[in-house]
């Protein structure tokens, strides 16, 4: 009896140290979608790229989360939440806290290449995946 609760207790250590190495959302390419300051994403035109492009609808557990950005003259200069985790208070209390953060570190990197914020992690990966799609969609 002792050795069964041992080889239980020991596998059950063993499943949550593997479990917290997973990580919990997948990492944003390096590079992709990024929009430095200056530079022209590369049409033939060679004019910089302006316009607006709404990012994918990513699904969380607590609902989903749409972002569209505001590209002027290859630069990001908006990002505005379309969608956002809103079924209960608590919900609209984390998007409330989270979005204004990840939207001013996404405007300071000019990327998708932001940090999660600590509460809203789920809001913030979806955030963050749907900023990377609408990045996407500039061709740049």
């Amino acid at each position: 009896m002792r050795r069964t609760l041992f080889t239980l207790a020991t596998t059950t250590a063993v499943i949550t140290v593997l479990l917290a190495l997973k990580p919990h959302q997948p990492p944003v390419p390096a590079m992709a979608g990024h929009l430095a300051a200056g530079t022209s994403p590369g049409h033939a035109d060679g004019g910089k790229r302006s316009g607006t492009f709404t990012g994918d609808t990513i699904n969380t557990p607590y609902g989903p989360v749409q972002v569209r950005i505001t590209i002027s003259e290859g630069r990001l200069t908006a990002v505005t939440a379309v969608r956002v985790p809103d079924a209960n208070a608590r919900d609209r209390e984390i998007a409330a806290y989270a979005v204004p953060r990840l939207t001013g570190e996404a405007l300071d990197a000019q990327s998708a290449r932001i940090d999660a914020v600590s509460g809203a992690t789920y809001t913030s990966g979806g955030y963050i995946r749907s900023l990377q799609s609408a990045l996407d969609r500039t061709g740049g």
